[in-house]
């Protein structure tokens, strides 16, 4: 697989995110964006994938998704906790690498966006051969960066510093009292996939992929039009994400 299999990967973990409704990301959510992901992949990539996966896996990507949030509990992979999420000063509402990419002990680099960067860097190189002597762990790679793409689109990943990305601001969500970041990051979704798709997430996967269709379609078409290159297409979906999908 050469670089433009790797970046294809990329490209759909992130079209995933511009799904309306896919917006909570506790298993259901990493599950049904990587599952939906599969479906696009091109078939060297997918056997790519594949060799890659542990044999837990039983091939399938989706199966691992949340692997990244299982094992930061564990004393071994406690340095991958701040790798989730970036946090900007309070009230700044825009996003500066060198300014924000770091940990509560100031070690640069370690937040979501510089680990999306990392992850993606070690399959460029080992891919390319940039660098023989370099041994990475394509695996883990590759199950960190399925699992930080659909992170980093979790608008409370990238939150304050001041609340802790919404973790200490109390709210409630319907009967239940919980914090702004846990009615994101699970309970959204778990209420959608409830009360409108009759508790089968198998189901709002595949509305979630029709409608992925549709604006891609849609859209895709008029800009490919005017002649905007692909890269300022994906660029442009991020920009109008909550314009076109509310």
């Amino acid at each position: 697989m050469g670089w433009h299999e790797v970046l294809w990967i990329g490209r759909i973990l992130v079209l995933m995110q511009l799904v309306h409704g896919v917006v909570g990301w506790g298993k259901d959510g990493h599950y049904a964006v990587c599952k939906i992901a599969e479906a696009y992949l091109t078939e060297d990539a997918l056997v790519t994938v594949k060799e890659l996966l542990p044999d837990s896996a039983g091939g399938e990507l989706a199966s691992v998704c949340s692997w990244a949030d299982d094992i930061k509990w564990y004393y071994k992979w406690h340095w991958t906790s701040p790798l989730h999420y970036v946090d900007t000063p309070d009230f700044k509402c825009n996003y500066q690498y060198c300014r924000d990419c770091h940990d509560s002990a100031g070690h640069k680099d370690s937040c979501v966006t510089g680990a999306i960067f990392n992850y993606t860097k070690q399959h460029f190189s080992a891919y390319q051969g940039y660098d023989p002597q370099l041994k990475y762990n394509l695996t883990e790679a590759l199950m960190f960066l399925a699992h930080f793409v659909g992170d980093v689109h979790q608008p409370l990943h990238v939150g304050f510093t001041g609340d802790l990305g919404g973790n200490t601001i109390t709210v409630r969500w319907y009967h239940r009292k919980t914090n702004l970041h846990h009615v994101w990051d699970t309970m959204i979704i778990d209420s959608a996939v409830k009360t409108f798709y009759g508790s089968d997430l198998a189901i709002m996967i595949q509305t979630i992929q029709r409608n992925i269709t549709m604006i891609i379609s849609s859209l895709g078409c008029l800009l490919w039009r005017r002649g905007l290159p692909k890269v300022g297409f994906v660029l442009l979906l991020f920009s109008t994400e909550y314009l076109l999908l509310k």
